[in-house]
Parts: C-alpha cells; structure tokens; sequence
C-alpha cells in the first residue's frame, strides 16, 4: 500500500475543515507536516482529491468518492486498536481440562467468570491428562486443569483442589452388603476402570500397590459414564472421583465400598507453561474457580 493511515487522517480532517491550518491544530501536526502528507497521498496515487482555490480547499469528485471508504477505514483501525488496548478487559481465554474436571467442574465456573466478562469467548477443551499437558505445551489452551501431578521442566503446577476417589458397585451387586473389602475381595472383583493414562487410574494403581498384579481388570473405559452405567449393569465393580459419584449416592443406585488402609486421595492442579505472557484471564480464572469451591 502506498499510504499510511496518518495520510488517511490528514484527509479526512482538511476535508472537514478545507483548510490544512485548521486540520493540523486538530491532529496536533504542524502546517508543513500535514501539508506534506496530504501531498504525498495524492502524488502516490497521481490523483487530485481537492480543488484548491486561493487559501480554502474543496474536496472535489475523486475526493468525494473516496472520503466514505476512508472513513469507514479509519473506523476499523480505530475498533481494532482498541481491541489491543482492552484485550485485558474481554477475558478471552481457552481453557482444557480432563474428563472429570472437565464434565463435572468447569462448567461450574462459567456462570461467574462470564459474569465478569460478558463478552468473554471462553473455550473448553476436554481430554485426558496427558492430552491436556501437550495442549498447553503446545500453547492450544492458555490452562490446563487435571487430575494429578505430572513433571516436566517446561510445565509449572499449581495446587488447586482435594479429592477423593471411591470404590463403589450396584446397589445389586454382592459386595454392596459389606462394610468393608478384604484384600481376597478386592483380587476376586471384577474392576471397571479407566484408561492407564488417566489422572484417576494412576491414583488407583498407587493406592493398590501389592495387590495390582492380581488384579481383573474386565473393562476400561476412557469416559466416566461407561463406567458408572457398566457398574450399574452388574457387570463389575469401579473406582471414580466422588464428584462424579455423588448423585448416584444420593439416589441409590451406586453404593460406595470402603477399602481399609487405601489411600485414594489426590489433588487436582492447574497447569501452566513456565515460557508463557501472563495473561490477566488466566489468573481471574483461577481465582474464579477457588472462589466458588469455597
């Protein structure tokens, strides 16, 4: 392009005002300044756009084509600088999280974040912990949100949240009536489980140390509803998050199953990258999420 939006605005002013004098004062630009540009707009583009009569200039027929498109031009500009100078304000961000986070807890937050920021695009992406470290490794999200630690030189933790995983079967099922499961109960029980790479599967495995060998592992299953209706169906027993459980305890439906000595506590984090702008989204985010947990 051979002009500059500062041409543009010299334009459009001494069109307004059909003196170069008077447009300058308003641009804060000297005479000579604005008269240059002006000068250097036409002669880019070897076209008149005034009528100059004595001190006074008059747009003429090229001038009054082109005035509209130039201002509808300069608008634009105007809208798109001023996205850059409140990006901070919109609150656009682009969140991931896995399964359980994702399917049970984000959407929680959404409410009072985008009461924050009305105008907000907020983006959820829901995978699998490992997924979701590569998306922010990667910069396809600004946070991530998952279900256990995770190292990696280029990822920072922060602590977020406890939780708890359950043991449970069908209100059905034989082990519903016990108090608590042996260690022959536990190696005799069909598990319904999810994937290896799961935030929940690797708490589950931890917490079965010396007896995971023997375990069956009948079916595993990528998503927490398979579970859940797979365990409701009699076909084995589980271990998910209690938020995921909750509801069904409450109707009846699933029962919880203690296991003594079974620490399958956890943490869930957010996840960021260390190389990363800090991003005022990110953090109202964050403290949107731990304003509504407590």
């Amino acid at each position: 392009m051979k002009f500059t939006l500062k041409q543009l605005q010299v334009f459009l002013e001494v069109a307004r005002h059909e003196n170069i004098s008077r447009a300058a004062g308003e641009l804060h630009m000297s005479q000579s300044a604005a008269s240059e540009a002006l000068l250097n707009l036409e002669q880019g583009y070897d076209v008149p756009l005034f009528d100059r009569v004595s001190n006074k200039l008059a747009l003429n027929a090229v001038g009054h084509t082109v005035r509209k498109e130039a201002e509808s031009l300069l608008a634009h500009c105007q809208h798109f600088e001023n996205l850059l100078l409140t990006h901070q304000s919109l609150g656009h961000i682009k969140v991931g999280a896995s399964f359980t986070i994702g399917n049970h807890l984000a959407t929680r937050y959404l409410a009072g974040y985008l009461g924050k920021y009305p105008e907000a695009d907020v983006g959820l992406e829901i995978a699998n912990t490992p997924d979701i470290a590569a998306k922010v490794l990667n910069f396809e999200v600004d946070i991530g949100m998952i279900e256990g630690e995770l190292q990696h030189r280029e990822l920072e933790l922060i602590p977020w949240r406890d939780d708890e995983l359950v043991v449970f079967c069908a209100a059905n099922h034989p082990l519903a009536k016990k108090e608590t499961l042996s260690a022959r109960d536990i190696r005799d029980a069909a598990w319904i489980l999810r994937e290896p790479d799961s935030g929940a599967r690797h708490t589950f495995d931890r917490a079965m140390a010396g007896l995971l060998p023997s375990l069956n592992v009948y079916l595993e299953f990528k998503h927490n509803e398979a579970i859940k209706n797979a365990v409701e169906s009699g076909l084995g027993i589980g271990c998910l998050s209690r938020i995921v459980l909750e509801r069904n305890f409450a109707n009846g439906d699933l029962v919880p199953l203690t296991l003594p000595r079974r620490d399958l506590s956890r943490s869930f984090y957010f996840v960021l990258r260390k190389q990363r702008y800090p991003l005022a989204s990110v953090n109202d985010w964050m403290e949107t999420c731990r304003s509504v947990d407590t």
